[in-house]
């Protein structure tokens, strides 16, 4: 096979496995604005979404839909509650301790489920065709292209609903100065609990498209530590630089498999994530802060 054509298939699978990847780094980014907390536990709050539907559409047999609605609402369940008793209380404090919770977090998530679950792979029903999609001579997975559509069009309007909505206009007043926000009137605590419930829904939807390409696995929410590169390289405080970060890192352990081995394109993307930080500290698309004392 031409080698060209190769390597565009590799390519366009790279970006696909993107969009997830932003789709996921959304969520985490949403909840740095508005509250200066990193949320190490979003890999484990997706990998649950997808326990969670896996158990509404299999186990107790409510079909796709209902099991995806529940899978929903149980998550932005989960995440209102961890918000609201174990980060609230947090406020305040160094980031350091609230980065170490939401390590605590994730462990006991990841715990539970393999505690109810059990640690053994669960084939989640499909949701997605896997009849592969063609451009040109192009062969892209079925599976992986369509999931990568989903999630281009979830972070889209997400993307427009945080920028033209009022609940959106709240959220980035909340995240410039939560004093000012407070003397307008805005709700500080409920916006930061909305970022939770937004974080919740990328989750589920990213939880439920990964388990459907991959299995599901305890083990599913590692996939997050690929998102941290994307989140450096996009700007710890850019909701639209995830989107190309993503398809950016994507591409590039794609690349980087076909090219130089598996072994190499896990490490990749942190290496360009350090790069550019030795030149921009802020990522690419992110801003620094600037505090008047």
């Amino acid at each position: 096979m031409n080698p060209i054509i190769v390597f565009a298939e590799y390519s366009a699978v790279g970006i696909a496995a993107g969009g997830i990847y932003a789709l996921i780094a959304l969520g985490t980014v949403v909840i740095f604005k508005s509250s200066q907390t990193f949320n190490f536990a979003m890999g484990e709050m997706m990998m649950l979404s997808a326990y969670f539907f896996y158990t509404a559409a299999v186990i107790f047999d409510f079909g796709l839909l209902p099991g995806f609605i529940l899978a929903l609402v149980g998550s932005i369940a989960v995440a209102l509650l961890i918000e609201r008793f174990a980060l609230r209380p947090m406020l305040g404090r160094p980031f350091i301790a609230i980065v170490m919770v939401t390590f605590g977090i994730g462990s006991i998530i990841r715990g539970l489920v393999s505690m109810v679950w059990g640690p053994t792979d669960l084939q989640s029903p499909a949701i997605l065709a896997r009849t592969p999609v063609m451009i040109g001579s192009l062969f892209i997975p079925g599976k992986t292209a369509r999931a990568f559509a989903v999630a281009v069009v979830i972070v889209g309007g997400l993307i427009a609903f945080l920028r033209y909505s009022r609940a959106g206009i709240a959220l980035r007043a909340a995240a410039a100065d939560q004093i000012t926000a407070y003397s307008m009137g805005i709700d500080v605590r409920r916006v930061i609990a909305f970022t939770w419930v937004i974080a919740a829904i990328t989750g589920c939807i990213s939880g439920v498209l990964m388990a459907n390409v991959n299995s599901l696995t305890p083990n599913l929410g590692l996939v997050a530590l690929n998102v941290l590169s994307v989140i450096i390289l996009g700007g710890m405080n850019s909701i639209g630089g995830v989107l190309v970060a993503g398809l950016i890192i994507g591409w590039l352990e794609s690349v980087t498999g076909f090219l130089l081995g598996t072994e190499f394109r896990e490490i990749t993307p942190y290496v360009l994530a350090l790069l550019i930080l030795l030149v921009r500290p802020t990522g690419l698309f992110g801003t620094a802060e600037i505090e008047r004392i």
